[in-house]
Order: C-alpha cells, then sequence, then structure tokens
C-alpha cells in the first residue's frame, strides 16, 4: 500500500503543520518492480541519452586535462534545448540516432533566425547537404565545428555527430575549451554562451541545468522500490520546475490560469501547481488523480490524521486544510518522501521542491 494525505484544490499556500485534514492510501503494488532505470536522473531524457551525457562528463577529461566541473547535468541542459533528447528518434545499443537531427538550412533565408548565409564545408557528409551548412546531430554542431572537436567516444573508431556518445563528448569538449572551470558560474555562463550569443538561450540552458542538477543529487531511494518509487521519481525530477496557479497535468507542465488568491496569475509560467505535480507523478503508474487537490482527497483509503505522520509511506499523499476534517477547506497537497519530508510545489514564486511537510 502507499499512503496519500490529500487536501485542497489549486494550490496557494505554504503547508501548515497543524492544520493537516487527514491520510489516504491507494493500492499501488509497492512491491511490483518500477521505478527509473537509476537514480540520478530525470524523467524527461530517455536512458540512452542520459548514459550518453554521464559517459562524455567522465570521458572529457582525456581530452580536456584542464577542465574543472563538467557534470552530465549540463551536458543535458545543452540537449534538452537543442535537441529535446533526440526524443522521437530511434536511439541505437551503440548511440547511433535515426533519424538524423539537422537544423535549418544555413542560407540567409531568415529561416529559424537565420539572416547570413554559411557556406558548404563537408559535402555533407554531416550536415546532408553540400547548397550550405546546417547543424547536425543532438548537440547541433555545425560540420565546421565538429571538425574541430568530434571524437570517437564509443570505441567505432568514428567521430559522428549523430551518434549520442560522440555528440555528448564533443559537447563536453567544446564547452570546456581551453580549461574552464565549470563550477564556477560565471565561466559556465561563458561556456553556454560560447554555444549561443543569446541571453535568453543562456537562462533556458541555466533552468534546465538546475533541474537536472537536482534531480542528480536527489535523495536515497534504496529502501524504496515499485511503484512508489515511479511515482517519487517523477516528482524528483520536476525538481526546478516553477510554481504555476493551475498549471500542470497528468502529461506533464503546462501554463496556468489566473489568479491565486494572492493575485498571482499563472497564465505566462509552464510550470506545476501542488495539485497539478500529484497528478502527474501518479500517472506513471497510471493512477488517474483528479485535477483538484479537494477531489483527489476522495480517492482511495483514507487514514486518520489522529495516527499520525508515523502511518506514512513513502508515495502517500499529504493533505492540508484549514479547517481539518472538512475536505472543501483543503487548500494543499504533497507526496510524502521519508523523515518528516515531501516533494511539492508551494506557492507563486517558488518551484517544485523538497521540503519539510
Amino acid at each position: 500500500m502507499v499512503a496519500l494525505l490529500m487536501f485542497a484544490a489549486v494550490c496557494c499556500a505554504a503547508p501548515a503543520g497543524n492544520a493537516i485534514s487527514a491520510y489516504v492510501a491507494l493500492a499501488t503494488g509497492a512491491q511490483e518492480d518500477g521505478g527509473m532505470a537509476e537514480s540520478g536522473s530525470a524523467a524527461d531524457i530517455p536512458p540512452r541519452m542520459l548514459t550518453a551525457y554521464k559517459k562524455a562528463a567522465q570521458q572529457v577529461g582525456k581530452h580536456v586535462p584542464t577542465c574543472r566541473g563538467m557534470r552530465w547535468p549540463i551536458l543535458a541542459g545543452i540537449a534538452k534545448v537543442e535537441s529535446n533528447h533526440a526524443i522521437g528518434r530511434n536511439i541505437a545499443d551503440n548511440g547511433d540516432i535515426r533519424p538524423r537531427i539537422y537544423g535549418v538550412l544555413l542560407n540567409g533565408s531568415g529561416a529559424g533566425d537565420n539572416t547570413t548565409a554559411v557556406p558548404d564545408t563537408d559535402g555533407g557528409k554531416w550536415d546532408g547537404t553540400a547548397t550550405g551548412e546546417r547543424a547536425a546531430g543532438p548537440f547541433q554542431f555545425l560540420p565546421s565545428t565538429w571538425l574541430s572537436i568530434g571524437e570517437d567516444a564509443n570505441g567505432d573508431r568514428a567521430a559522428d555527430p549523430h551518434n549520442a556518445d560522440d555528440a555528448a563528448l564533443g559537447a563536453a569538449i567544446y564547452l570546456c575549451g581551453n580549461g574552464r572551470d565549470l563550477s564556477k558560474g560565471s565561466q559556465l555562463k561563458s561556456a553556454i554562451w560560447q554555444y549561443n550569443h543569446s541571453s535568453e538561450y543562456v537562462a533556458g540552458v541555466q533552468g534546465w541545468i538546475d533541474q537536472y542538477t537536482a534531480a542528480a543529487t536527489g535523495p536515497d531511494l534504496k529502501n524504496v522500490s515499485g511503484k512508489a518509487r515511479t511515482v517519487i521519481e517523477a516528482a524528483l525530477s520536476q525538481r526546478g520546475v516553477p510554481y504555476s496557479w493551475g498549471g500542470g497535468n497528468a502529461g506533464g507542465t503546462s501554463y496556468g490560469i489566473c489568479c491565486s488568491p494572492g493575485g498571482k496569475s499563472g497564465a505566462s509560467i509552464k510550470g506545476f501547481d501542488c495539485s497539478g505535480l500529484t497528478q502527474y507523478a501518479y500517472a506513471k503508474v497510471g493512477i488517474n488523480l483528479p485535477r483538484l487537490a479537494a477531489s483527489q482527497a476522495s480517492v482511495g483509503q483514507r487514514i486518520p490524521a489522529s495516527l499520525g505522520p508515523d502511518a506514512l509511506k513513502p508515495g502517500d499523499l499529504v493533505f492540508y486544510a484549514t479547517a481539518p476534517g472538512h475536505d472543501a477547506t483543503i487548500y494543499h497537497v504533497g507526496i510524502y518522501l521519508s523523515s518528516g519530508q515531501m516533494i511539492n510545489s508551494t506557492r507563486p514564486g517558488t518551484v517544485v521542491r523538497l521540503e519539510d511537510h
């Protein structure tokens, strides 16, 4: 059994310990196999791509010995923005990606914001066309750039920007430059800027790096298994995603609505509110929760609040109400982890995070 402590419609305030209304338990087959392939990952990254990122972070020192601070979330942040981790493509065991990923032809037409024609440098070997130049692979390298940083990372004696391992290593080498210390914020920002001279691009990549870093440094789940682990991993993978009033659903983040009791609109913010996050996490194990927290509290087996926090198990939902015992007053819900902590999206201006319940 996975216990759920549920209370609230749309989340609008920080939980208050004395406002817990009740506990609810849902049957989720906690002893069944489930969860993500490994800890320290993120729900939106295909496992084979994640393997490539981790491998590249380990290998880059052989090629740029003076590089410091390279880690897989940096590579994941770049690849998320450049190709969405090659999602929708087939990624073979050796890392080859098919169909290949190409950017727009840089012919000055204005498509994809390109205004300067770039002459062909590879005869179409990597970018599939000899009529000009275009970016190639999951990290979107121009053939001319690939020529200077491409290395064989999967042992097939070829450096191919359409191979996940090779491309990730190439990106790591490129970001390291002549020996950056990427643990320093200013140098990491410079590395991302080198990739794309856009402040908006830098901010977007850094946002994803922060989210993946949170996933990579997650709590120890070695004693959590089955569907409970899947639910928790799914919620943890969204740490760093902004709170959005009315945002989120079973499919993931979404733009929210206007307005919270404090007058904050989620209409321009893509993220989760409290019940949107729980709906998303439980959908990963086939449990379709209602959208609003007060309605979620009516699903499953209610555990009396009088039993206290000791009755909770990992994956349970924790609900909060202004008038305990009255579900209509529920204003917040989170997912219990252990040791008094839960994963939740609390209020406007915050992000999905792990905190004390």
